[in-house]
Parts: structure tokens; sequence; C-alpha cells
């Protein structure tokens, strides 16, 4: 039985990202594009309200970082039942304030889910039981996505609107919850909250330039992110690839970090982040130069290969180089991270307003990604 726990903390981790990331948070982009139509909302006031999910972002990931009054796993029960109030509670609103509001609250729980589970599925593995199964706890992301994707076409095409969206999706986040609480409150403490500090190879080491580089990371790929979708459905020749491109992004994101992860052994993690961020650059590149089907599929498997491999071994680097508790440090991660996916969206919108599409956002994405991979190698070259 015991052998069987480190598994089951690490499918209850999935269960969690799925929730509260991959549809709590993520959903918005495959909705995005009937909200727009049916309420009116320019691409401005759609980025504002996607920044208003990363600002709650960033504060739950400020907030994660203090000492908690409650045991880790009561807390992210906590988080994941708020997030998935927050998915459900979208269906029900039409002002742009009370969704950004609603949206803020969303970011806030799916935070603290991310800081929360990150710790308690990585710090075993720096004690060495094999528990954290990194791969299958981060592909919760990708698998929250391919349900997510899937559930909104299926709305879709039975002609139901997005408002529906909304509640389907909460709904499987209410089913996706209960499989997380079950699976996490399975697993012993092992200690709580005071185990033995994690082991770094590199501690220390070039904390600065990696905390820039996730910052610049997080501004880089959240406009495609926000945006693919809404960025297809502009244009009629691409219609046909609209429900399949974010289902793109999703399978490619459930496979993507065992990849990088076996890259990470071979160049090292903070390398492999480096030219995962170069891979990404490229995805964004494609999304603004090639307008055509091709071309977006091409963006959207390059960010679903890339987005949680990146997300994965920036938090793996941070833990590396933590001198004991890994948790502040990656909630500061979180955090970082956080800012760079407030200025995203809504600068991103405003240009698009401006100039009638996203290719000036989109190249700006893809030089912050550029700029992360050498603040990743740079940050590889201090530790060594």
């Amino acid at each position: 039985m015991a052998r069987n726990q480190p598994h089951s903390l690490a499918v209850g981790g999935l269960a969690a990202l799925a929730a509260a990331l991959g549809i709590g948070r993520f959903v918005y982009t495959p909705i995005l594009p009937g909200m727009m139509a049916d309420l009116g909302f320019t691409a401005g006031q759609a980025g504002l309200i996607a920044s208003a999910n990363y600002a709650g972002y960033l504060l739950g990931a400020v907030a994660a970082a203090a000492p908690m009054p409650l045991s880790r796993r009561l807390t992210l029960a906590v988080m994941l039942v708020a997030s998935t109030l927050t998915t459900l509670g979208m269906a029900g609103l039409s002002s742009l304030w009370a969704m950004a509001a609603m949206r803020f609250a969303g970011g806030f729980a799916s935070a603290w889910v991310m800081v929360v589970a990150s710790g308690l599925v990585l710090r075993r593995s720096g004690e060495g039981q094999g528990a954290s199964r990194p791969g299958l706890y981060f592909a919760g992301v990708g698998v929250g996505i391919v349900l997510s994707a899937l559930l909104v076409a299926i709305v879709q095409g039975a002609g139901l609107d997005w408002r529906t969206e909304w509640l389907i999706c909460g709904l499987v986040c209410v089913l996706l919850t209960g499989m997380a609480i079950a699976k996490i409150g399975a697993e012993p403490a092992a200690g709580g909250a005071r185990t033995a500090p994690l082991p770094g190879p590199h501690p220390g080491g070039g904390v600065g330039l990696l905390l820039a580089g996730y910052g610049l990371f997080g501004l880089g790929y959240v406009v495609t992110a926000t945006f693919l979708v809404a960025i297809i459905r502009a244009d009629a020749s691409l219609r046909a690839v609209e429900p399949v491109a974010w289902l793109v992004v999703g399978i490619c994101a459930m496979f993507s970090v065992p990849v990088w992860l076996k890259a990470a052994a071979r160049w090292g993690t903070l390398r492999a982040f480096a030219m995962a961020c170069l891979v990404e650059a490229a995805g964004v590149a494609a999304s603004a130069a090639m307008a055509t089907a091709a071309g977006m599929l091409l963006a959207a498997a390059l960010l679903g290969a890339t987005f949680m491999g990146i997300t994965a071994l920036g938090l793996l680097a941070a833990r590396e180089r933590a001198r004991g508790d890994p948790q502040p440090l990656l909630a500061l991660m979180t955090a970082v991270f956080g800012v760079g996916q407030i200025v995203g969206p809504y600068s991103a919108g405003l240009l698009h307003d401006r100039t009638g599409d996203f290719r000036l956002a989109s190249g700006g994405a893809a030089l912050a990604l550029v700029l992360a991979a050498i603040l990743g190698f740079a940050a590889w070259a201090r530790g060594r």
C-alpha cells in the first residue's frame, strides 16, 4: 500500500491542476470568442478580464508564501472548491467588471492550488521517495485543456451558448475536485510542513536570473494562450481549425513534461528551460507570421509542447536552488510569473484595438521568450 501512496499523490495533483488551471484558468480561451460576440466586448476588454485573472494569480501566489493557518492539504481542498465555484459563477454574469472580479477570485484560488500542490508533490521528490512523478502531475493542465476543448466543441456543436460552456466545464471541475481531495487526502503528511530540507545541487545559484526569466516567460506565453482561438475566429479562412487548435494545445501539453524532464536530465534543468523558451518563441512567432491553418496548428502545437514544460522546469530549478522548505521560493516564482501574465493580455488587447490584429503583440511576446531563454542560459552559467 505504501508504494502506491506516491502515485496517489501525483494523481491527486493531476486532478487538482486539471480543475483549477487546465479548465478553471485556461477554458477562458476557447469560450472567449463567443463571449465577445454576444456581449460586444473589445479585445482590450477581453484582455482586461484575462489580466484580472492573472492579477488574482499574482496576489494568491504572494499570499501562499506566508505561513499557512491550515494544513497544506486542507488549504488545497478549500482553494480547489473556491476555484470550481468561480468557474461555475462565470455562467451567470454579463458585466465586464463582475466578470473581472470573478476571474480575479479564480486566479487567486488557482495560484494557491499551483503553489501548494507543487510544494506537496515536489517536496516528496526531494525526499527521495520517487513520489513526485512530475510528468504525471504537470500533465494535469494538459488533461484539463483537452477536456475543456472537447466540452466546448460539444456544447457549440449542440447550438448552445457560452454560458452553458462555463456551466458544463464547472460541473466537470466539481468531479475533478472531488477526485483530487480524495487522492491527496489519502496521502500521509510525511512530517507535514516540517520535513527535512531539500538538498539542492546548486543552492542559490542564479536565482535572480531565473526569477527574471520566469517572469518574461509569463509575459511571452500568455498572449497566444489567451487569444489563439480569437485570432483564428477573426479570419474566416481559418474557421475550420478553430475546434481543433485548442485541443492540439492540450494534447501536446499532456505529453510535453516527460520530454522536457528527459531533456533536463541530459542538459541540466536551466538549459532545458532556455531551450524550451526558444521553441515556444518560434510557436508564438508562427501565430503572427503564418496566417494559415498550418501556421495556427503549428503555433498551437508548439505552445502546448512547451508552456507546461517550461513551468515544470522553472519550478524544479527553483526547488534545486531552495534553501530548506521550497514553498516560499515556489511562491515567489509563481508571483513573478503572475506579473508577466498581468501585463500580457491587457497590453495585447489594447494593441489589437489600435492596430486591428495581434501581430505586433505576438512579436513582442516572442521577443520576451527569447530574452527568457537568454536569462536561463545565464542562470545556468552562474550556477555552474
